[in-house]
């Protein structure tokens, strides 16, 4: 498989490169992202590794274009950006997993391995059906949604979210299950970032409508129903 490494510190993209290719992975570098958007262009890859703080275009950006541009393309971000509200910033921008330097390079490609297979699973999936609950429809081809026929703008995070609850309509879910499904088994429950998103979700999906959906089971989890 083939991997990006977008990184502008040369000692952390060798180090990179030759644990990633003693794995297996055909690793190519780029030291800014100008150049990533060029190699993507010419090339396909499996991944992309990038950091944050890079010369003429950020890695929060450069993620923007990637999720815009090579939708299926999962993005690992690595960099010493750790605060809650970084970490939610580059979710938000589509990142797929967030790792704070400095990382164990073994977890790494724990969470590689993982990211591939999550992304080898959704390519299997020839069909995906559209989503209802009540009155909110999710059409899942095209990242869609509407309540009462009112489209609703979400970020690639939060649509993922949005579609696990609403897969799992009525029944009540632990933080532990969200994150398992959401962000990757690896995820750290004892952060708030599910009460943030579903913060997030509650504001889009239920403040300007009579019937809330998101509910909170305390102590528990949440459920995603019309009727308690």
């Amino acid at each position: 498989m083939r991997i990006l490494i977008i990184e502008d510190n040369s000692r952390v993209s060798s180090l990179l490169k030759r644990g990633l290719e003693s794995q297996g992975y055909q690793v190519y570098i780029s030291e800014d992202a100008e150049d990533a958007i060029t190699l993507l262009g010419k090339l396909t890859f499996d991944l992309a590794i990038t950091d944050i703080m890079l010369p003429k275009m950020n890695g929060i950006d450069l993620c923007k274009f990637i999720k815009q541009k090579y939708t299926d393309l999962p993005i690992i971000m690595l960099t010493a950006l750790g605060t809650i509200d970084e970490k939610v910033e580059g979710f938000d921008a589509g990142a797929d997993d967030y790792m704070v330097k400095p990382f164990e390079i073994r977890e790494l490609f724990v969470r590689i391995k993982a990211i591939l297979q999550r992304s080898s699973n959704k390519a299997k999936e020839t069909y995906l059906t559209d989503l209802e609950y009540h009155d909110l429809k999710i059409n899942r081809k095209i990242n869609r949604v509407f309540r009462n026929d009112e489209e609703i703008e979400l970020t690639p995070k939060e649509f993922k979210l949005l579609v696990f609850l609403v897969s799992n309509a009525e029944r009540i879910l632990t933080r532990e299950e969200i994150a398992d499904n959401v962000w990757g088994n690896h995820f750290d429950t004892g952060t708030n970032y599910i009460d943030v998103y579903i913060a997030y979700l509650r504001k889009k999906i239920d403040k300007n409508f009579d019937t809330k959906l998101i509910h909170t089971k305390p102590g528990v989890g949440f459920i995603f129903a019309s009727q308690l």
